[in-house]
């Protein structure tokens, strides 16, 4: 099934048009704790500077994260949460309103949280996505919350929670098991009243997943394909690249380039990275080479 004809609508009507192209999620983490870049924006200034700067980089959108997900995170509360991510959100919004839109219209924001309450407040300051790690299932409020606003959501595969998640990753049929799961989420996302073309969906790599499994969801996205949604796929900087290549978190570029690389011809719609200008530099000849393989011969 190809996926590049899909859409993804936004609250405003507009929709990202995946034929046209690849489109990139920046991270922008105002966590003290993340894996990669925990600390690096200790403020609002600081972290919507980076979000500007990811913008004209090449970013199709800023995803900011006020809670480390990666393994034995620490729980945060709602509270705390907010007031790192709500400043960020409403700067970040009002600087790019300034600044106009990007290399593809403008410029959406969304807000990495499984708490509806700091989803709420992030769209009321002016995001447009809601990337949900939990896939809906940590919040029993989140789901109307997309529905009622009509937001655009990802739906990310994982099992358990940060802290216990690595000890769930025990499959008997990785790919059947990760495709039932994800039907499931996207299932529940139907019934709630979320419409399909406001869904895209993630895998979750690294969340749950050995190194090995990271690998063979990359060789076999596209069985991923028949759940009929966007993918996104993360593997910026991720520890699996490190397992590979034995190169520390500051040093996993050009491997996480190549993931990514394989992500895309495999049938991913969107990267979520923290290397932007790298990345974007990357996506004129994956888009022509994608755009081949779609067309008839």
């Amino acid at each position: 099934m190809d996926t590049s004809d899909h859409r993804w609508v936004f609250r405003d009507g507009e929709a990202w048009r995946f034929a046209e192209g690849v489109r990139l999620l920046g991270i922008l983490n105002v966590t003290p704790d993340s894996f990669s870049d925990g600390g690096l924006y200790p403020d609002a200034g600081a972290a919507v500077a980076r979000g500007l700067e990811m913008a004209a980089e090449g970013a199709d959108a800023i995803d900011v994260g006020g809670e480390s997900t990666r393994p034995g995170a620490a729980f945060v509360p709602e509270e705390e949460e907010r007031r790192r991510v709500v400043p960020v959100v409403s700067g970040l919004r009002k600087a790019l309103e300034s600044a106009g839109p990007g290399r593809g219209g403008r410029i959406r924001i969304s807000v990495d949280t499984s708490k509806a309450s700091v989803a709420a407040a992030a769209i009321d300051a002016g995001a447009d996505i809601v990337n949900d790690v939990t896939g809906l299932r940590g919040d029993a409020a989140m789901a109307s919350l997309i529905a009622r606003t009509q937001s655009a959501v990802v739906l990310m595969h994982m099992r358990g929670k940060p802290t216990t998640m690595q000890r769930s990753a025990d499959y008997g049929d990785l790919m059947r098991e990760l495709t039932a799961e994800l039907r499931e989420r996207l299932r529940s996302a139907r019934e709630a009243g979320i419409a399909d073309d406001r869904i895209a969906l993630d895998p979750g790599i690294g969340f749950a997943k050995t190194a090995d499994h990271n690998v063979e969801i990359l060789a076999r996205l596209p069985l991923l394909a028949p759940l009929g949604r966007p993918l996104v796929i993360g593997v910026s900087r991720k520890s699996f690249l490190g397992a590979l290549t034995g190169q520390p978190v500051g040093e996993r570029l050009e491997a996480g380039l190549a993931a990514a690389a394989a992500a895309v011809l495999n049938g991913a719609s969107i990267l979520r990275v923290h290397d932007i200008a790298a990345t974007a530099r990357m996506l004129p000849v994956l888009n022509a080479i994608t755009a081949c393989g779609a067309r008839p011969r």
